[in-house]
């Protein structure tokens, strides 16, 4: 049977990037698949509207206010694409290149397990061969989400396994879970929304998954300026005002007690993190690229879904 999948991207001012990206998709294998295109523009202006009317007509382009930024630009896609009706909604940052087979992967293996939302293998466009952000787990007593740094196509199982958390550069979601569950909470995330809405989707009963046959390689992300290299009124406004930095603390706050299994686990997770962030050993900070990291084949090994 044929399957629906509506594929949302919000865009701002990178034209070129957002072209990159929809002519990758364009040479997507769609063999089962009904795929239609959303983009919402956020306020560009540099021309990326008139630039994908003009090259992909068939492109529904939903007009931002320009304060969306990424979550709820991803919900106003989600919205209009659920007029539409589709069993699928894959919901992508414009800074991707897809592998041809990525999105069948992905379908097919929401269809072989009941109640999945799936993720691919997110690998670095420079360095193809290593994964970025993907398969982050829970560890209270390390502060939170431990992310991984020297994993590679071949530290990974062969087969889907179940996760904590999908990191949201790429993520496909049954409609039904939409409609369960609502869209993500761009009030306390305007940028991470992925950090609360994958496990709460967790928590009420769906399975979290990363097919390592769906390949999506992304762009690095851009390292921000360390903390104490900013000004003191530059720091204060990072830590404790814009919810838009990484470096803020309210939405590590956040990330903890809605991301943690519990809000008591939530709130160790964050008073170590705290800890560790004083004594200089953050497991996010650079100290933790030179860290022994067993490959995800060993640490997920109870996790792998038989098909």
């Amino acid at each position: 049977m044929l399957k629906n999948v509506a594929i949302v991207m919000p865009v701002h001012n990178r034209r070129e990037i957002t072209l990159q990206c929809l002519r990758s998709l364009a040479r997507v294998e769609s063999r089962g698949l009904n795929i239609r295109i959303y983009i919402v523009d956020d306020g560009c202006t540099d021309g990326t509207s008139e630039a994908v009317k003009s090259e992909f007509p068939a492109v529904r382009i939903v007009q931002g206010t320009g304060e969306l930024w990424f979550t709820e630009g991803t919900n106003v896609g989600v919205r209009e694409a659920l007029k539409d009706e589709p069993d699928y909604v894959l919901m992508i940052n414009d800074d991707s290149v897809f592998d041809p087979e990525f999105l069948i992967r992905m379908v097919g293996s929401a269809e072989s397990n009941e109640r999945s939302v799936i993720g691919p293998l997110l690998l670095l466009w420079d360095t193809p061969h290593r994964l970025f952000q993907v398969s982050p787990r829970w560890e209270t007593w390390a502060g939170g989400w431990r992310h991984w740094y020297n994993q590679t196509i071949w530290t990974v199982p062969d087969k889907p396994w179940e996760v904590d958390l999908i990191v949201g550069n790429c993520v496909l979601v049954p409609v039904e879970a939409i409609r369960e569950n609502g869209l993500m909470d761009s009030a306390r995330y305007p940028n991470f929304g992925d950090a609360e809405y994958t496990p709460r989707l967790k928590r009420k009963g769906w399975k979290l998954l990363i097919e390592p046959k769906a390949r999506v390689f992304c762009q690095p992300n851009e390292i921000p300026s360390r903390v104490r290299s900013l000004r003191a009124k530059e720091m204060i406004n990072a830590l404790f005002v814009n919810l838009h930095h990484p470096h803020n603390l309210r939405r590590r706050f956040y990330s903890c007690i809605d991301g943690g299994p519990t809000f008591l686990h939530g709130a160790v997770a964050f008073t170590v993190f705290m800890l560790r962030l004083v004594l200089r050993r953050n497991v996010e900070a650079a100290a933790a690229v030179g860290e022994g990291e067993p490959p995800l084949s060993e640490t997920f090994r109870g996790a792998v879904v038989g098909r």
